[in-house]
């Protein structure tokens, strides 16, 4: 019998190979983590770590030349990777959705809005136009758009950046999914419009209990917004956990490279230097073996040159790397 804590969405092992004429691009390696009703996990990393490509996995919106496997790829106990292109196409858009990093690039510039939102509606719940469109109506309410009626009639260019991207949230929320994975919604907004966008995104998943996989590379946004973080690398996750516990206690380097690079208010002097991490990020083409950060680890040792153990701490605190549950001033 399912249970309110059986996760939502449970990915274990899930690897992307995707040819290119320089060999295969391993741009997936082995991720794995799991999100339940009403938690919002946040995949974070910088850019072309594997985050955005992850999430097209699970959906099944990856390009013709990826191969997708996965030890278990499972939502609400179904098994995604063996579901058919037909299933997967009833699923998304009804109880798994997606909003993209970029709402121009995913609106159509030749149908209204209220054409695209009552399309989703139409599609899966064939409940007719009247409540098609009442229910595009309502939605575009819930996100904070004035004047619904005439919002439908508009075409994506009238609109602003940040309301097309409440679209975007109204859109993927119309057949009240289960699953919500947004990828870096508030990206290309301005700081005031985005942190509206984030607030949004708050209020609606605690109201309407969905589990939400949210993609950035922005620490200051999971610090706000979600209950776990899992920090990507290389294509791989290497440390995952409560966001309380990650922050408090980074036990992979690299998020701690990463939290040292952030300002904190109290601690960093005015005109201070911020932390940096050297080197660049290793490519994933071809032979690839160990440690994708070794060569910019002071902690490195011959060992990560081999497959990486994972460790654990507790149920849900893991990270990736030959060091253990050490103190945190060994990893200074």
């Amino acid at each position: 019998m399912k249970t309110h804590r059986d996760p939502v969405l449970d990915v274990q092992g899930l690897t992307v190979d995707i040819a290119t004429p320089r060999g295969t691009l391993h741009a997936v390696r082995d991720v794995s983590f799991q999100v339940r009703r009403g938690e919002t996990l946040c995949l974070v990393g910088e850019s072309g770590c594997g985050k955005s490509m992850t999430s097209l996995a699970i959906m099944g919106l990856l390009p013709r030349t990826a191969q997708r496997s996965a030890r278990r790829l499972s939502f609400i106990g179904e098994d995604l990777a063996a579901a058919t292109g037909g299933r997967i196409n009833a699923l998304r858009g009804d109880r798994m959705a997606m909003i993209p990093q970029e709402p121009m690039m995913a609106l159509n510039p030749a149908y209204t809005i209220g054409d695209q939102l009552m399309e989703v509606h139409l599609h899966h719940r064939r409940a007719g136009v009247a409540k098609a469109r009442a229910r595009a109506v309502e939605l575009l309410g819930k996100v904070g758009i004035a004047s619904a009626e005439e919002r439908l009639r508009q075409y994506p260019h009238q609109l602003s950046g940040g309301l097309r991207q409440r679209v975007m949230i109204a859109m993927a929320l119309m057949c009240e999914p289960e699953l919500l994975i947004a990828d870096e919604p508030s990206t290309a907004l301005d700081v005031t419009i985005q942190a509206q966008i984030l607030r949004l995104l708050a209020d609606l998943q605690r109201e309407l209990g969905v589990a939400m996989v949210l993609i950035t590379h922005d620490l200051g946004v999971v610090a706000r917004i979600a209950d776990r973080v899992a920090v990507m690398y290389a294509g791989e996750v290497v440390e995952e956990g409560s966001v309380a516990d990650v922050f408090a206690s980074p036990r992979h380097p690299y998020t701690r490279g990463l939290l040292s690079c952030i300002p904190v208010p109290g601690r960093t002097a005015p005109g201070g230097t911020l932390g940096t991490i050297p080197g660049v990020v290793p490519s994933l083409v071809g032979a690839f073996e160990g440690c994708g950060f070794r060569e910019r680890c002071s902690h490195a040792q011959p060992a990560c040159r081999q497959a990486v153990p994972v460790q654990q701490s507790g149920a849900d605190r893991r990270w990736r790397c030959v060091l253990g549950d050490v103190p945190k001033a060994v990893l200074a």
